[in-house]
């Protein structure tokens, strides 16, 4: 039995990479920051998704699908929700389901684009709206807010509830910034109410007629944005558990602001910052050099590049997207450029070209299950894909010279990293399976021509003639040219 490689990961809490030892292995726990339904995701969205997702699948490898629990969350109520659903009332129904009918539309894309991308569902999928005062859950933001107030790290000012950021000791932990920092990163917004400038919204007033609300001990109102993670994470993963994950830009003060939550609301306040064993981040995404941006016209949306020909002038299998954002670290900042996609599909192509001869199945139920140790060893070191994707390509290499085992390892391990295309149509699959015949036909007259030669300079006539009417035989006619050279063309 092949001993499973120990997994570290780079934890931005302690800044430095860790082994892996979850709280409970027989349930390792996993939250990640996710979309805000307003408007289409971006491709700079995309990352977080397609890299968490491959840690959620190495975590399913290393522990059992059975005892990893991923959860993403849905963002459904947010300022911009309430403006772009106002921007669109028509007055025929109420605001709250043309908010709702926003949020189901951009959610419902959300889904079709990360299916498109390769992405396994997480385990849950919590829509913040479902948390904010909830009969049904084990907690819920209001109840937090109010253990944050008994506690004495929140107060009620105004129709507001504000964290109190001075109650916590500890607070700035993550981020490691200077309250001058903290206070200039958060854009602070300056209100008679507040005891501290750094206090941030736990609670906010609503207006009935253009804003959506609930009930509260303060009021008609809404929860503030940090607070919505704290509830969802700790009503399905617990109090603390293994791992959150998300984007750079949300260490500071999304993450920051959910650990003092969470953290005061339960008693943790005075211990190590923890929330979650380990902190994880994905880096920065610039498209062709520049920052993404609509004003410079190259902004573009995972619904686009799949199916449109905005970006390159043509649109992206799925899989291509998935290998170009994996082949740059997810800590560091990816350039998305047209050439990197060209790059990654003619990757993929070479990989089914190896893989046609073998007839592998083409439907995933059917898919071989050997998947490369030397893939999950790279991996197990902080999502270290460059040495993943050279065994890879090795593992294609072999198998254009014949490997059966290697093609089985290559097809599983693809499949297992979500980069293997399954809905070939019937027509696609001929013509890869005639590509990769050709590819090995001419390798084989290649070799011939190869030995022949050798014959020729050692005059074994005997033997130039045999393998002149092996190639013959094989359709191939030979024409030894007069500058020593040696041409082929088929049989006519």
């Amino acid at each position: 039995m092949v001993e499973q490689p120990k997994l570290r990961l780079y934890n931005t809490l302690t800044r430095t990479k860790e082994e892996f030892a979850p709280l409970d292995p027989k349930n390792v726990r996993m939250y990640v920051c996710g979309p805000t339904v307003y408007d289409d995701a971006h491709i700079g969205n995309a990352r977080p998704v397609i890299v968490f997702d491959v840690l959620f699948r190495l975590l399913r490898h290393l522990y059992g699908a059975d005892h990893v629990t991923y959860v993403r969350n849905i963002t459904d109520v947010d300022d911009k929700i309430n403006t772009r659903a106002f921007e669109r009332w028509t007055k025929k129904r109420p605001l709250t389901e043309e908010i709702r009918a926003l949020t189901d539309g951009t959610m419902a894309q959300f889904h079709r684009d990360v299916d498109g991308l390769g992405a396994l569902r997480p385990t849950h999928e919590p829509r913040a709206t479902d948390f904010v005062a909830s009969a049904t859950q084990p907690t819920d933001m209001v109840r937090i807010i109010e253990k944050l107030i008994a506690r004495g790290h929140a107060y009620a000012a105004e129709g507001h509830v504000l964290f109190d950021v001075p109650s916590m000791p500890n607070y700035g932990r993550l981020s490691r910034r200077s309250i001058d920092d903290m206070i200039a990163g958060a854009r602070v917004d300056v209100a008679p109410y507040k005891r501290d400038p750094m206090d941030f919204v736990l609670w906010k007033p609503s207006n009935p007629e253009t804003e959506p609300g609930w009930e509260s001990p303060w009021g008609y109102g809404r929860p503030g944005w940090h607070i919505e993670c704290s509830a969802m994470s700790g009503a399905l993963l617990g109090e603390t558990f293994d791992i959150h994950a998300g984007g750079l830009d949300l260490i500071f003060p999304h993450h920051e602001n959910e650990i003092a939550q969470t953290c005061c609301a339960f008693g943790q306040e005075n211990g190590p910052v923890k929330m979650a064993s380990v902190w994880m981040h994905n880096g920065f995404l610039q498209v062709e050099g520049e920052k993404m941006s609509k004003s410079l016209g190259n902004f573009v949306t995972i619904n686009e590049l799949l199916t449109t020909d905005k970006f390159g002038g043509r649109s992206w299998p799925g899989e291509v997207l998935r290998l170009a954002m994996l082949k740059t670290h997810y800590r560091q900042p990816i350039d998305w450029t047209v050439r990197a996609l060209e790059e990654n599909a003619q990757i993929i192509e070479n990989w089914w070209r190896a893989l046609a001869p073998f007839h592998i199945a083409t439907n995933p139920q059917d898919a071989p299950t050997k998947v490369s140790n030397e893939v999950i060893s790279a991996l197990s070191d902080d999502l270290n894909f460059s040495p993943a994707l050279a065994h890879l390509h090795s593992l294609a290499s072999s198998a254009r010279a014949g490997s059966a085992i290697a093609a089985t390892e290559l097809a599983s391990t693809v499949d297992f990293l979500g980069l293997r295309r399954w809905a070939w149509d019937a027509h696609e699959q001929a013509h890869l399976f005639k590509a990769a015949t050709d590819d090995a036909f001419n390798l084989k007259i290649e070799a011939l021509m190869d030995s022949r030669a050798a014959a020729r300079a050692a005059k074994n006539w005997a033997e130039s003639d045999r393998i002149r009417d092996e190639l013959l035989a094989m359709g191939v006619v030979l024409k030894d040219n007069k500058d020593g050279t040696t041409t082929w063309e088929a049989r006519r």
